[in-house]
């Protein structure tokens, strides 16, 4: 019996069985299952190359298939080979079904309506080679990180990360994202790194930042670190290129959240004490794989639900209809209510076969939600432009 390949398919095999099925993230062995699947489902390309076809070659070259225990694992590695097709197939028709909630979110020949320079900009195919060869791999030559900058006086958890491309365009758009973890976990320079890449390319700066967390602090602690952190692009972005005028907030789970509250609750003096007059509006939000109910053992108003109004901004909604954390359902509901009261446009993008935390590599789906980002708001862009001339 060759037990090393054993335990590399019987390792994939599991991740593609809980990335077709995962188990209820709260429930017994949710987490394994989660974690299990969360790389399977974003890296079936990967998994099926370096854990299943590499390793089924090296064993039959090495003379390892010469049993029927060897041939039983090299059957369960081509059961598993089409779990990973399936969960490939289905991330290839992420990019459709994401034109279609364009379409619905913006109108029909949206695309007509963002300006010749704006447009010229958006990618029109998938990087094929950054998601078949370097799908973990978020670093990119014409790209600049400032790490570790302070925005605030609560040290480690009020220090920012700067991107920009290192040629410092001038009037470049922002980019404000918070990573997620239940809002007692997780850091900067982790969550939606292709995203911010992307974007740094392309002229953005992107900022990804880290705020207080549990218990030591409590809702609406980490907002109003989120509306420093905007008060402070204000103040010193231009210093690299900015023109926060522009400025969207994006955040992934918890992270989302406290995005979608910044955008609801703009310029509110409550959550900006000792900096009331500072400028904290947001030209968009993005909530990727967010969290829609209430904060921790508080009520209602701690929820984004209950700071709708119609003077929202524009936002775009993406999340799997498979997050075994948060039911899609909950997004969906969150995109009806939005829509029934915000004047302005909504995208709900619902993700087949997505999980929780989508947004971590350079994966088909993730990059086809960041080409609908990217044309989302120079959508939004396009028609602030017009609203000025006109």
């Amino acid at each position: 019996m060759p037990f090393g390949y054993l335990f590399t398919v019987a390792l994939v095999a599991i991740g593609a069985l809980f990335a077709l099925r995962p188990l209820p993230f709260w429930g017994p062995f949710g987490r394994q299952s989660y974690y299990f699947g969360l790389a399977a489902n974003e890296l079936p390309f990967a998994a099926f190359f370096w854990f299943l076809l590499l390793p089924t070659a090296l064993a039959f070259a090495e003379g390892d298939i010469h049993s029927a225990g060897g041939w039983a694992v090299v059957a369960l590695a081509a059961v598993t080979a089409i779990g990973l097709a399936v969960i490939a197939y289905r991330a290839l028709g992420e990019r459709a079904r994401i034109e279609r909630a364009m379409d619905e979110g913006l109108g029909t020949g949206w695309r007509a309506a963002i300006d010749a320079d704006l447009s010229a900009g958006l990618r029109r195919r998938p990087p094929w080679a950054r998601i078949l060869f370097l799908p973990i791999l978020k670093r990119r030559p014409d790209v600049r990180r400032v790490a570790n900058l302070s925005y605030g006086d609560a040290g480690l958890r009020n220090l920012l990360d700067l991107y920009h491309h290192r040629s410092r365009p001038s009037g470049a758009p922002v980019m404000i994202h918070l990573h997620g973890g239940t809002y007692s976990g997780g850091h900067k320079n982790s969550q939606s790194l292709p995203l911010l890449y992307h974007l740094a390319g392309q002229g953005w700066v992107c900022i990804s930042a880290n705020y207080r967390l549990r218990p030591q602090a409590q809702h609406p602690d980490h907002l109003i670190d989120l509306k420093k952190i905007i008060a402070w692009v204000r103040e010193h972005a231009h210093e690299y290129g900015a023109d926060p005028a522009t400025l969207f907030v994006a955040g992934s789970s918890a992270g989302g959240h406290m995005a979608a509250l910044a955008a609801l609750t703009q310029n509110d003096p409550a959550f900006q004490p000792g900096f009331e007059d500072a400028d904290t509006s947001v030209t968009g939000a993005i909530y990727l794989n967010g969290w829609y109910g209430t904060y921790f053992g508080q009520g209602p108003e701690s929820s984004p639900l209950a700071h709708i109004a119609p003077d929202a901004p524009p936002f775009l909604v993406a999340h799997g209809d498979l997050d075994p954390q948060v039911p899609a359902a909950d997004a969906r509901h969150f995109a009806e209510r939005l829509r029934q009261t915000s004047a302005a446009p909504v995208v709900y993008a619902e993700l087949r076969g997505g999980n929780h935390a989508f947004d971590l590599y350079h994966s088909v789906r993730f990059e086809a939600v960041i080409d609908a980002i990217e044309g989302f708001t120079a959508w939004v862009r396009s028609r602030e432009r017009r609203a000025v001339a006109g």
